[in-house]
C-alpha cells in the first residue's frame, strides 16, 4: 500500500538549516504531485511547498528563498531543504502525495492547504530555538 515516511526533523538553532525526508513506497512518484505541509501548535495546517509530476512547483511565501524543494523519483524521495530557519517555523512537517492533477488555481489550492493529497505520512518535528 502507499506509504509516506518523513525524517529528518529535530532541534535546530535559528538562522540554522534542516533537510527532511519522505521516503515513499507502494506507487510511482513521477506520476503524483507531492508536497510538505506543516502544523504548529494552535494553528491550522498550512502549504510549505508542493513539486507537481512534471515538475511545476509551489511555494509559500513565508518560506521563499529560504526552502528548496527537491524530489528524487528514482529513489522515490522527496526533500525539503530548509535554511535561515525562525522560530516560527518550527511545526510537525508532513509529506503528502496525489495522482491527481492539477492546474492553475486548483493547484495553488492543493498545495496551500492540502485538501485533495491523498495519502499523508505520520509527520515529523521541527523545533526551532535558541
Amino acid at each position: 500500500q502507499v506509504q509516506l515516511v518523513e525524517s529528518g526533523g529535530g532541534l535546530v538553532q535559528p538562522g540554522g538549516s534542516l533537510r527532511l525526508s519522505c521516503a515513499a513506497s507502494g506507487f510511482t512518484t513521477d506520476y503524483y504531485t507531492i508536497g510538505w505541509f506543516r502544523q504548529a501548535p494552535g494553528k491550522e495546517r498550512e502549504g510549505v511547498s508542493c513539486v507537481r509530476s512534471d515538475g511545476i512547483t509551489y511555494k509559500a511565501d513565508s518560506v521563499k528563498g529560504r526552502f528548496t524543494i527537491s524530489r528524487d523519483n528514482a529513489k522515490k524521495l522527496l526533500y525539503l531543504q530548509m535554511n535561515s530557519l525562525d522560530v516560527e517555523d518550527t511545526a510537525v512537517y508532513y509529506c503528502a502525495a496525489t495522482p491527481r492533477y492539477y492546474s492553475g488555481s486548483s493547484f495553488q489550492r492543493l498545495c496551500g492547504r492540502g485538501a485533495g493529497m491523498d495519502f499523508w505520512g505520520e509527520g515529523t518535528l521541527v523545533t526551532v530555538s535558541s
